[in-house]
């Protein structure tokens, strides 16, 4: 399915491709903090690059590229909600031999309640709770009254993804059955709860998700590194802005490469996770003894 269907590909392509640019982005950010605040013994202000913008470029240039920043980082924060929308309903149609299309309809449906359902587990995020901790040492108390902030953010990080596990099919229920964000989250932690002997098949996601993060995590360290590096190095030739613009290039080129393959492990996943949703949902639940007979 992930092969045949192209509509599927190309939602999960966009889907990835701004996923991995907000995790690059952050991840510049953050080693430039990491670099200034441990090599250097600076604190850098939240918006630091914006003022080396105003600093360095023209005033015009300098806004019009905040502004575009902005609105690519809200872009990128929406999209892949809007995306897996579409991702679980066209591959619930491909699954059912349905006709695949309406992709937008059902990205536009569903983006409110996966938004929410979402936002419910935000600190099980990896690069948002990297962000928090970041925060929390530039501005937080000094010394070993930082280390109890902290403590608590890994142990909310845990319990966060702990209940993301058990609400893993609450964006399906929320495509495929229309259910409500906190209707959808008590269906699929019944789900999970009532089919556990489907451990071994959900290990296998588990383990192609694992998979896919170590991908992830190889690009999203590579793709900075190499802006750096080719910036670095043709600072001997040309200028600056000209440099670490041919090396931000280069940049986008890999994001580009790397979401198109990521795109299919993205697709692949969801689609599993929908097909095994459909599946369960056929069969009765385990706390209904007795149905009443249908007139």
């Amino acid at each position: 399915m992930t092969k045949k269907e192209k509509l599927l590909r190309r939602w999960g392509f966009s889907s990835a491709l701004l996923e991995t640019l907000l995790n690059v982005k952050l991840l510049i950010y953050q080693s430039w903090f990491f670099y200034l605040y441990v090599i250097k013994g600076e604190t850098i202000s939240f918006f630091a690059m914006e003022e080396l913008f105003i600093e360095y470029m023209p005033a015009t240039v300098a806004w019009s590229l905040i502004v575009f920043i902005f609105f690519l980082v809200a872009v990128e924060l929406i999209f892949p909600h809007f995306a897996k929308g579409a991702v679980i309903g066209l591959a619930a149609k491909a699954h059912k031999k349905q006709e695949v299309k309406g992709g937008l309809v059902l990205a536009l449906y569903n983006c409110v309640p996966i938004f929410i359902v979402h936002e419910l587990f935000v600190l099980g995020g990896i690069s948002t709770v990297i962000t928090i901790g970041s925060l929390m040492i530039r501005y937080g108390p000094p010394g070993d009254f930082l280390l109890l902030p902290l403590g608590l953010l890994v142990f909310f990080w845990i319990f966060s993804n702990i209940l993301h596990f058990f609400a893993a099919f609450a964006e399906e229920a929320i495509v495929i059955h229309k259910l409500g964000p906190f209707a959808a989250i008590g269906k699929s932690m019944k789900l999970i709860i009532s089919h556990l002997g489907h451990v071994v098949f959900l290990l296998i996601l588990l383990f192609v998700i694992s998979l896919r993060i170590l991908i992830n995590i190889v690009m999203i360290l590579l793709i900075p590194g190499v802006v750096m590096g080719v910036g670095l190095l043709l600072t001997k030739v040309f200028s600056p802005v000209l440099s670490y613009s041919i090396g931000s290039f280069i940049g986008l080129i890999l994001v580009a490469t790397g979401s198109y393959f990521f795109a299919y492990v993205t697709v692949f996943k969801q689609t599993v996770w929908t097909i095994t949703y459909l599946e369960l949902s056929q069969i009765k639940d385990l706390d209904v003894i007795h149905e009443e007979a249908k007139e």
